[in-house]
C-alpha cells in the first residue's frame, strides 16, 4: 500500500464536509430567526410610536375565520376623554403609575390563589397592547413569555397615551369590530369623540368578553359593571392623570 507523503494531513471526503456545513448553515438560520422573533417587535415598536397599527395577528385570525373587519384609526384627541379613563378604571388601575406589569395587583392574585380562592388575572393595558399588537389569543407559557418579554420595551419606548391610543385601536371590541370608533359607530351610531359617560363606561365593560357581550343591549349585569365603572373614575381622580388631555 502506498504510503502518504509527509506532512500532508489525510483528505476529508466530500460526504463529511457537507454534513458539517449543513449543521452550520442550520445554526445560522436559527440564530437568525431567533434574532428576528426577538429584535423584529422592537423595530417594529419603534415604527408604530409614530404611525398606525396597520393590522394585528388576532385580525387575521377572525378573517380567516370568516368574519369581517371593521375599523378606523383615529387619534386620543378624536376619542372622548372618558373613554380611556373608563378603560383604565375597568381594566388597570394603576396604568399611570406602574412601569408595564403591576406587581402589587400581582401580588395580590398570588395570595388569592394560595387561599384557595379564584384568581381574577392581573394583566395590564400595556400587557394587553403587546399581546394585541403582536401575539396569538390564549394563556399558553409561550405566549406569555414573548409578552412578558415585550411588555417593559413598550413602556420605555411609548408615552403612557401612546399605549392607550394604540390599545383603544386595536382592541376586540365585538365580532369583527376593532378600536373605539368602528365600535362606537356600530354600537351607539356615533363616532368616538361624541361617546357619553355611560357609553364610555359600557364599551369598557365589554372588554372582558367582547365577542358575548354587546354594550347596545346591555344585559343587567353589564349595565351594574358600568355602573362600577363610571364609580371608580371619580374615585381615582389624579390616578387618571396620565391619559388625560395635555
Amino acid at each position: 500500500m502506498p504510503s502518504r507523503p509527509a506532512g500532508l494531513a489525510p483528505r476529508i471526503s466530500g460526504a463529511r464536509r457537507r454534513p458539517s456545513r449543513a449543521r452550520s448553515r442550520l445554526r445560522r438560520v436559527l440564530l437568525g430567526g431567533l434574532l428576528a422573533i426577538l429584535l423584529g417587535p422592537t423595530v417594529l415598536l419603534l415604527i408604530y410610536r409614530f404611525l398606525p397599527v396597520p393590522i394585528t395577528p388576532l385580525m387575521v385570525i377572525r378573517l380567516a375565520e370568516g368574519e369581517g373587519l371593521r375599523r378606523q384609526w383615529v387619534s386620543l384627541d378624536a376619542v372622548a376623554p372618558v373613554l380611556p379613563q373608563a378603560v383604565v378604571a375597568a381594566e388597570d388601575n394603576r396604568f399611570c403609575e406602574h412601569a408595564g406589569f403591576d406587581w402589587q395587583e400581582l401580588g395580590g392574585q398570588i395570595d388569592a390563589l394560595l387561599a384557595g380562592e379564584r384568581a381574577r388575572g392581573a394583566s395590564t393595558i400595556t400587557m394587553q397592547t403587546a399581546k394585541n399588537l403582536f401575539l396569538w389569543p390564549g394563556r399558553d407559557f409561550v405566549r406569555k413569555a414573548l409578552e412578558a418579554w415585550l411588555t417593559p420595551q413598550i413602556e420605555l419606548l411609548w408615552p403612557k397615551r401612546r399605549i392607550v391610543e394604540v390599545y383603544l385601536n386595536v382592541a376586540e371590541l365585538g365580532p369583527g369590530i376593532y378600536g373605539a370608533e368602528a365600535a362606537a359607530q356600530t354600537h351607539f351610531g356615533k363616532p368616538a369623540s361624541a361617546l357619553t359617560r355611560q357609553e364610555a363606561a359600557l364599551l369598557a365593560a365589554i372588554l372582558p368578553n367582547p365577542r358575548a357581550w354587546s354594550p347596545g343591549r346591555p344585559t343587567s349585569y353589564l349595565q351594574g359593571r358600568a355602573r362600577t365603572i363610571r364609580t371608580r373614575i371619580d374615585q381615582l381622580g389624579p390616578m387618571l392623570e396620565c391619559v388625560r388631555p395635555a
